[in-house]
Formats: structure tokens, sequence, C-alpha cells
């Protein structure tokens, strides 16, 4: 008969038994307290602490796009302000008169508006008063210039402002052109009128 020992199954089970328990405990700890512990993410509870306390994203206010594009300028340049173009088509070469006649005619008297039209306001014709007579008070120097640009010898007239009277006070009537006659000279001025330069050949 065999006398030899046999483990009981009950024993085996057993064994068994405590054997994968011990692997599921050394398992459990390599897994919470191993080297790659921290590998995993934070433990639950701080990460429900941090997410507590983040910061709401703060929202922008919106920004109406703009455009960088200009509105045209009504002479297809830079400037915006009215010049000669405005008034003279492209490729017409108008006179200095037709231009000025323009502008008024548009109620433009500033500029080259400030001017009459070549040949429509002759020049006056009154004393000369040479540069080196003092002139007394409420007189003034009178200088003009032909169409062609000649420089024409200075006139006297009566200042803006200037009122004469005679011996009793009262006022004088004075040209509506204020251009100083003869018998209203002041004392010493040679009475001698001035003569308008003909035109140039350049001015024809």
């Amino acid at each position: 008969m065999d006398q030899r020992w046999r483990p009981s199954p009950g024993y085996l089970a057993i064994a068994l038994v405590l054997a994968a328990g011990g692997l599921a405990l050394l398992a459990f700890l390599w897994l919470t307290s191993g080297p790659d512990a921290g590998a995993n993410g934070p433990a639950p509870a701080l990460a429900a602490a941090g997410a507590a306390v983040t910061p709401a994203p703060v929202s922008q206010p919106a920004v109406a796009p703009t455009s960088s594009a200009a509105p045209p300028a009504p002479e297809g340049d830079a400037d915006p302000t009215p010049d000669l173009r405005s008034y003279v088509a492209r490729g017409e070469q108008p006179t200095m008169a037709e231009v000025i006649t323009r502008l008024h005619q548009r109620g433009i008297h500033t500029g080259l508006g400030a001017f009459n039209p070549p040949g429509t306001r002759p020049p006056l014709v009154g004393l000369a008063v040479p540069e080196d007579f003092p002139l007394p008070k409420g007189f003034v120097r009178h200088h003009q210039a032909t169409d062609d640009g000649q420089r024409i010898e200075a006139i006297l007239m009566f200042a803006p402002d200037y009122q004469p009277v005679d011996a009793a006070g009262r006022a004088v009537a004075l040209p509506p052109d204020r251009v100083v006659p003869p018998e209203l000279a002041p004392p010493g001025l040679p009475l001698r009128r001035i003569t308008i330069p003909p035109p140039t050949d350049s001015g024809r």
C-alpha cells in the first residue's frame, strides 16, 4: 500500500486564496505608493479643489471691424478740398478771366475768386504820388498793375476810415472810388495824373 503524503484539497484551496490576496495587496500598494503614482494625475479631492478655484474666463468686449478704405476724394487725390480741377474739365484750357468768372458764378470770392476777371475792372487813374512824398493823415498810396503784369505808378486815395471836413466842420462829399481829386489834394503835392502803360506783346 502507497503511504506517500498527498495535500488535502481543502488546504490547496486555502493556499490559493491566500496567494491571490497577497498578490492583490502587493498590486494595490505598488499603485498607490510606487514612483509613478503621481503620474496618473492628482487625487480626486485635489482635482475637485482645483476645479473649485479656477477663475471664470473673462469675456472680451466685441470690437466691430473697421474698414481701412477711405472715401474717394472729389478730385481723385488725397486732398478733399476743392481746387481748380473742380471747375475746369479735363483737357480744357480756359483763360484766367473764364476761371475767375466761373468762381464768381458759384459764389466763390476767395483765392482767385477775390480778383475781378482781367479787363473787367480797368486801373484807376488819379494823382501820382512820389515815393518820397510824406502823406498827411487820411491819405494812402494805391498800387496797381495792368492785366499783363506791368506795375503802375501809385495814385493818391482817401483812407477807408477817413472823412474830410470843410472850414465849417461839415463833411466833404468824396468820390465813390475814393480817388483824391486835384482840389482836395494835400498841400505840396505836385498835381500830375498817372498814365496807364500800353499792353506788351506777351499780354496781347
